[in-house]
């Protein structure tokens, strides 16, 4: 028997990545919807399915659509799920690129201080009106990116110091909220609520902000795919192939910060999501960005979903805890893993 020509076996390597691509996909939608029922159903006072998709359904009558129920699952309950599902696909997303921007793969919005900077520009902004928190988190993250970006600069590293500039950068910004929440006063209740990562307030509005915040990430992050699959093979590689380096990483850490400043200026620091997502997604179907970006949304959306309805069940804690509590072990065997 002959053996195959290069054509039928990339051809054949083509239709197996596809086929993995398309179960992978299924699983985590399957999974995601199973998620979704749960939580709409689940909670202090449980609902039936079948009841919950009668009250989902647009052709509700008014008096229904006011009844407790409708309004447990319409107005509490719709909203939390959908914003948990957006703001960990936004994180697992932002993740995703910035361990490709400076391939490292310990690389993301907590350990780069850009969540640091939202939380301190945000806390900030509770000194003024709640509709500073949003743009003082932004200014915040986009000033905590420009000091990490000099500090390696400065110390000659480029890219590849950026993590640890981040992590000095992290350590200021951390002691810089600490500041204000000692002088808050009246308002240090609601910085602290904040602070600790939580969906538990979450709004139709808020869950539109995550949403909009993932896709102006995910859509530019997509786009420039092939670019970050070449930046991600090591510094200077996207030049010898004619991609300007130092535009694409303007272009999406400015779309990575104002994402995340978007996700920590409505629920606080949710952190490790976007370390833990991308680096498992990569074992499983390779460093190829296009369908990583995807897989990652649809995987930060169950894991936050899923931590969430963890979060409620022990007792209404901050989702921000559980992801550190299984976020922190994961990162040291990273660590370990990469020496």
């Amino acid at each position: 028997m002959n053996p195959p020509s290069p054509a039928e076996g990339l051809e054949r390597f083509l239709f197996c990545r596809r086929r993995r691509y398309a179960a992978l996909g299924a699983v985590l939608c399957a999974l995601l919807l199973l998620v979704m029922l749960w939580r709409i159903a689940q909670g202090e006072w449980d609902i039936p399915l079948s009841r919950v998709f009668h009250l989902l359904s647009p052709l509700l009558s008014e008096a229904e659509a006011k009844s407790p129920e409708a309004l447990v699952v319409r107005a509490v309950r719709l909203p939390r799920v959908f914003a948990a599902m957006g703001t960990g696909g936004l994180l697992a997303v932002s993740g995703a690129v910035l361990q490709g921007l400076l391939a490292n793969q310990l690389a993301e919005p907590y350990t780069l201080g850009i969540a640091s900077g939202a939380a301190f520009g945000g806390a900030i902004g509770f000194f003024f009106t709640a509709f500073a928190v949003t743009p003082m988190a932004f200014a915040g993250a986009l000033l905590s990116l420009a000091l990490v970006s000099l500090i390696a600069r400065r110390s000659g590293g480029g890219a590849s110091h950026l993590v640890l500039a981040g992590v000095i950068a992290n350590a200021v910004l951390s002691a810089g909220v600490t500041l204000l929440k000692a002088v808050a006063d009246d308002k240090l209740g609601a910085i602290v609520l904040w602070l600790m990562g939580s969906l538990s307030g979450a709004s139709p509005q808020g869950a539109i902000s995550v949403w909009l915040g993932a896709a102006a990430v995910l859509i530019p992050a997509w786009l420039y795919g092939r670019s970050l699959d070449a930046v991600s093979l090591g510094e200077g590689q996207g030049e010898l192939l004619g991609i300007d380096e130092k535009k694409l990483r303007f272009r999406l850490l400015s779309a990575c910060s104002l994402a995340v400043a978007l996700a920590v200026s409505r629920f606080g620091i949710i952190g490790f999501v976007g370390l833990v997502v991308p680096h498992i997604l990569r074992s499983l179907i390779g460093p190829s960005h296009r369908p990583l970006l995807i897989f990652c949304f649809l995987t930060g959306a169950l894991l936050l979903a899923g931590a969430d309805g963890a979060a409620q069940r022990l007792g209404e804690l901050p989702v921000g805890v559980i992801t550190a509590l299984a976020g922190g072990p994961f990162f040291c065997w990273i660590l370990v893993k990469r020496k």
